[in-house]
C-alpha cells in the first residue's frame, strides 16, 4: 500500500478547525489538483469559487443550516456545475448551442465533472495534513446562494468544502461491506443477500456509534436512511435548475 491510497483510506469529515488559514500556495496547490481530474470530452464544466470575505462566510454558513464550521475554517471553496462559459463558447464561435446546453445530458457531465475536481482537491488537502469536509447544505436555500456568490444562469452551486487544519480528529465511520458495493459482470439480485448484508452492517454501524458515544447511541444505518428519506427535501430543485437554464430537455 502507498501513501497515496493511505490517505485515501484514512479519509474522514472534519468539522473541528483550528484558526488558522491555508495559504496561497495552498489554495493553489489543491485547485490544481482539482482541474487535473478527469473531464468529460475536455468540457470542464464547473467552477470554484473561493470565500474570503467573512461576511459571505457567515452568510454561506447560516444558510446551510447554521454550521459554524462552514465559517471557521482555514478555506471554503464552492463547487458549482458551470455551462455559462459554454454560452458564451456559442456566441465566440457562432453557433447555437442552446439545444445542447439545455440537455439533461450536458447537467450530468456538469455534475459529474465537479464532483471529480471536488475529489481530487479532497485528496490533495488530506495528502497536506489538512482536514475536510463537503458542504451539502448549501442546497437548502440555492437562490439565496446564488445571490452571495452572484452567479448566472448555467451555474448552480452544488456543494462547499471546508478546508483547515484539524483541531480534534473524528473517528472513522465504517463504510458498506466490500460485498455488498462490488459486483461482477451484472447487478446482483439477490433481495434475501441483501437483506442479511444491511443486517450485518447495522450491527456495525451500531457497534460503531455505541463506542463512540459511550452508549449513548445506538442507531442502525437503514434506520437513519429510512428516516432521513421519509420526507422530501430540497423538493424545488428541479424547478429551480431548469429555472438557471439546465436539465430542461
Amino acid at each position: 500500500m502507498n501513501s497515496v491510497i493511505e490517505t485515501i483510506l484514512n479519509h474522514r469529515s472534519q468539522r473541528s478547525f483550528l484558526p488558522r488559514p491555508l495559504s496561497e500556495d495552498q489554495i493553489k496547490t489543491i485547485v490544481e489538483s482539482a482541474q487535473a481530474a478527469s473531464t468529460s470530452s475536455f468540457i470542464q464544466a464547473y467552477s470554484i469559487i473561493g470565500i474570503t470575505d467573512p461576511g459571505k462566510k457567515k452568510a454561506l454558513a447560516e444558510l446551510a443550516g447554521s454550521q459554524t464550521y462552514v465559517e471557521e475554517n482555514g478555506h471554503l471553496m464552492v463547487f458549482c456545475a458551470d455551462l455559462y462559459r459554454h454560452t458564451l463558447i456559442g456566441e465566440l464561435e457562432g453557433q447555437d448551442l442552446e439545444a445542447s446546453l439545455d440537455s439533461t445530458e450536458k447537467f450530468m457531465v456538469a455534475c459529474i465533472d465537479a464532483a471529480l475536481a471536488a475529489q481530487n482537491a479532497a485528496i490533495a488537502a488530506e495528502s497536506m495534513g489538512l482536514g475536510i469536509c463537503y458542504i451539502g447544505g448549501i442546497r437548502n436555500n440555492l437562490p439565496e446562494v446564488c445571490k452571495v456568490l452572484n452567479t448566472p444562469d448555467r451555474v448552480i452551486p452544488l456543494f462547499g468544502m471546508v478546508f483547515g487544519y484539524p483541531d480534534q480528529v473524528n473517528d472513522k465511520k465504517p463504510r458498506l461491506p466490500f460485498e455488498h458495493v462490488y459486483m461482477e459482470d451484472e447487478y446482483q439480485q439477490s433481495k434475501d443477500r441483501y437483506l442479511e448484508q444491511l443486517k450485518d452492517y447495522n450491527r456495525t454501524t451500531s457497534e460503531y456509534y455505541k463506542e463512540r458515544t459511550g452508549g449513548k447511541r445506538s442507531d442502525t444505518w437503514t434506520s437513519q436512511m429510512a428516516h432521513m428519506l421519509s420526507a422530501g427535501r430540497r423538493m424545488y430543485m428541479k424547478t429551480f435548475v431548469q429555472g438557471k437554464g439546465l436539465n430542461k430537455k
